[in-house]
């Protein structure tokens, strides 16, 4: 006699990817397939390359920018533009007022009278002198919908380099993308553009471009107060099994971030911090080494990159995750800026970044832990090939910013002078008060009830502006 046969059981429901779910939900974006995208860590190609893409563009053409400048790469960008404003295309520029302060207003009327639309972000005279916190630090450009290419890069000579002068270009890195992931980076910059004024047509946004490759993209567009490019990076901290490389212009991590860096060091997760050796911006150079201490005790290998200025700002999580865009891992970047980010999933991206990463290592200096103080090591041998064995030349901005960083050792670290300074400051506050008691006070009220006073007319213009509160 037969077996009765057996209920067929429901076919069990596919994997959840629970790790790519947290990252969706933390970075506030979507993953988004069928891209191609496209590495691009030499400076003034990249820049050649979107003045290509600028003269081919058909319908419209959007950049932003933090710092656009009026020199000789500005005024490339300046013709380009304008040409294309000329022919017809509908042409979008968003600079940020304050990083882009020293382009004279000459550039911008120029490029109105050709037809360009211009804007700045949150310029610096207006009703709302609270907004200043928050800077448009984002790198973005999109032509007709369906290219894009994002990443640390500014408009201006330190960007494009002078070979005649032996100025090399500074390091930076973008990510050229094709296919879906442009119009999303494109809605991108219709969102923030809205915030400077009228927004944009909805036939400008109408691009969909047809998947193209295999790469998966999250287009991460950090505001103020959504922390998301800090949420997501905690994730992929603690989450990294075999690596975390890290390259980044002005790394000051924020405590929590901080400390995921050493658990993940700690646990047995190779992490590499890839920092430049001089900077532009020497105080932040101090205060990053402050922190190295630590992170060396916990097994963090950390590499100062010698030559021009180092302004990436890139992470490589295991073979999975890779993350390009203008986001450096400081408080100002990670909570106050709006900024922006592609996210990138599979190995494509990520090995090409971390193929990368190993020649900048190739021209750095590794720093290690003595049992009394950090040591330089002697320059690490060159990369081969005519950029290694070529001498840079540095610019006086780059000689001053040495001489700063050079100062600042001799006095003895920047820990000391932090605490003289904060010691004599408190010490000749109190003394003031002692002696003129009268005239201290009344100047502590009235700075007091001035800020009390800003504060809530801000809170008022605030709660009064339909939709305050979104990303914008």
């Amino acid at each position: 006699m037969n077996a009765p046969a057996r209920p067929r059981l429901p076919a069990p429901p596919p994997a959840r990817d629970e790790l790519a779910l947290a990252v969706d939900r933390a970075a506030g974006a979507r993953p988004v397939g069928g891209n191609r995208l496209e590495h691009h860590p030499d400076s003034p190609r990249a820049l050649d390359t979107m003045l290509e893409r600028i003269a081919a563009a058909r319908r419209s053409v959007h950049l932003e920018n933090y710092i656009v400048r009026d020199d000789a790469t500005g005024r490339r960008f300046a013709a380009a533009l304008a040409e294309r404003a000329r022919a017809g295309v509908r042409v979008r520029v968003l600079y940020d007022a304050f990083g882009s302060l020293g382009t004279s207003r000459r550039y911008w009327r120029a490029l109105a009278r050709a037809g360009v639309d211009v804007r700045a972000f949150h310029p610096l005279v207006s009703r709302h002198p609270f907004d200043a916190i928050s800077r448009d630090h984002r790198k973005l450009l999109v032509t007709d919908g369906t290219w894009a290419m994002v990443g640390g890069l500014c408009i201006g000579d330190e960007w494009a380099g002078d070979p005649r002068r032996g100025r090399r270009p500074w390091r930076d890195t973008m990510v050229a993308v094709w296919g879906p992931a442009a119009a999303a980076l494109d809605r991108a910059f219709a969102r923030i553009w809205e915030t400077a004024g009228p927004p944009l047509p909805p036939d400008e946004l109408a691009a969909d471009p047809a998947p193209c490759g295999a790469a998966t993209a999250r287009v991460v567009a950090g505001a103020p107060r959504r922390a998301r490019v800090y949420r997501a990076m905690q994730l992929l901290a603690a989450a990294a099994v075999e690596r975390l490389w890290i390259t980044d212009a002005y790394l000051i991590p924020p405590a929590p971030l901080y400390a995921s860096l050493v658990d993940a060091a700690r646990s047995g997760v190779d992490v590499r911090l890839l920092v430049p050796g001089v900077s532009d911006l020497p105080v932040l150079r101090d205060l990053t080494r402050i922190g190295y201490r630590d992170l060396l005790r916990a097994g963090v290998r950390i590499f100062e990159y010698q030559g021009p200025m180092l302004h990436a700002k890139t992470t490589v999580v295991d073979r999975r995750w890779a993350r390009v865009g203008s986001t450096n891992l400081n408080v100002s970047s990670l909570l106050t800026n709006y900024e922006l980010d592609l996210l990138a999933e599979g190995e494509e991206l990520s090995e090409a970044l971390a193929a990368q990463f190993r020649r900048d290592l190739a021209a750095s200096c590794e720093i290690v832990l003595q049992p009394r103080r950090l040591r330089l090591p002697p320059r690490l041998v060159p990369a081969p090939g005519p950029e290694a064995d070529r001498p840079h030349r540095r610019s006086g901005y780059e000689l001053g910013a040495v001489a700063v960083v050079t100062l600042r050792r001799v006095a003895g670290g920047l820990r000391r002078t932090l605490a003289l300074t904060a010691a004599l400051a408190s010490a000749g506050l109190g003394a003031l008060l002692l002696l003129f008691p009268r005239v201290m006070g009344t100047v502590l009220a009235v700075a007091t009830f001035g800020l009390a006073l800003g504060f809530g007319l801000y809170g008022l213009e605030r709660r009064r502006a339909p939709g305050a509160d979104d990303d914008g």
